[in-house]
């Protein structure tokens, strides 16, 4: 049996009122936390991301993308009709001021069986890095194949992402202005050798709504560290930039741009193993979540395993 009926799960019954001075606030983290949960509950239902007696391991970096995305998973953990464990990992890469401690005190508080993760990125990045090039790729790669690594020891089914909406549609264009394919990030992704299934269920939920979840819930945000991280000249920002930018002059933009990545037309497209009437090469994980970064107008910031930057 999948989550599918996830989609149709009863909200959790109302507790006592609270004071008058407090209702407004409580309707209001209502409000956005309905919104998250029906958009999270129909992605998971979508791409049939949990099944009953799954292990899913998610992936938590110390940012709002992946505190919201264990706190909607807790939630619909407690209301679905199947069973499903789920297990926190978080992964220090070895950056300097990034601060674990606040990240392993807030999912101490959580009650989800967590692991915090040492890893040494940044003397591996800073030894192999050539002049001038950014680390987020090959930091992607590292870590990966951590993650990867660790769903096999815990016994995990799934690895969940934080990748939302926003991540997805600036993916998109990464990968069309800049390394001549029209790519996203799934939903749902088996690896290449089979042992492990990516899922994001994040990827119906716009990073507007995202932000007022974390307002609301006043999340202890703890920047990655990197010194790459989200630098005003990385072609992720200049392509956030020029989202920002379309939708105030048409809203609604965003929203269609992630419609069209569910409504592809291949008949209409110029790729000939399509036309040939074959599925064509099945891309591997990487194209499917990362700009090619070996073309000479490539991102400087590829997508990365959780959101944006935020990570695991």
């Amino acid at each position: 049996m999948s989550l599918a009926s996830l989609r149709r799960a009863a909200p959790a019954r109302p507790g006592p009122a609270p004071a008058s001075g407090r209702e407004p606030a409580r309707r209001e983290r209502s409000r956005i936390e309905r919104a998250l949960l029906k958009k999270v509950g129909k992605a998971v239902a979508d791409f049939d991301m949990i099944a009953a007696g799954d292990r899913v391991m998610v992936c938590v970096s110390g940012g709002k993308d992946s505190y919201a995305l264990l706190d909607a998973l807790r939630i619909l953990q407690r209301r679905a009709p199947i069973a499903f464990e789920l297990v926190a990992v978080n992964v220090d890469q070895g950056w300097p001021g990034y601060d674990t401690a606040v990240i392993a005190e807030h999912l101490a508080a959580t009650g989800v069986p967590y692991h915090m993760i040492d890893r040494d990125f940044a003397s591996v990045v800073e030894a192999n890095l050539a002049p001038g090039a950014t680390p987020c790729s090959l930091c992607s790669r590292l870590r990966r194949g951590v993650l990867y690594n660790l769903a096999v020891e815990l016994g995990c089914h799934k690895i969940a992402l934080g990748h939302h909406a926003d991540d997805l549609i600036e993916t998109l264009l990464l990968n069309l202005l800049y390394s001549g394919k029209i790519a996203s990030m799934p939903a749902r992704l088996v690896s290449d050798d089979g042992r492990n299934t990516v899922i994001r269920p994040l990827a119906y939920v716009p990073e507007s709504l995202l932000i007022e979840y974390r307002d609301q819930r006043a999340y202890p945000v703890v920047r990655c560290g990197c010194p790459s991280c989200g630098l005003p000249e990385q072609k992720r920002q200049v392509v956030k930039r020029l989202l920002t930018s379309l939708e105030a002059d048409d809203p609604g933009i965003k929203h269609h741009m992630l419609a069209a990545l569910g409504n592809v037309k291949p008949s209409q497209l110029l790729d000939r193993a399509l036309a040939a009437g074959g599925a064509g090469r099945t891309p591997s994980h990487g194209e499917l979540s990362t700009p090619d970064t070996s073309h000479p107008h490539a991102p400087s910031s590829p997508a990365a395993v959780a959101g944006g930057g935020e990570v695991s």
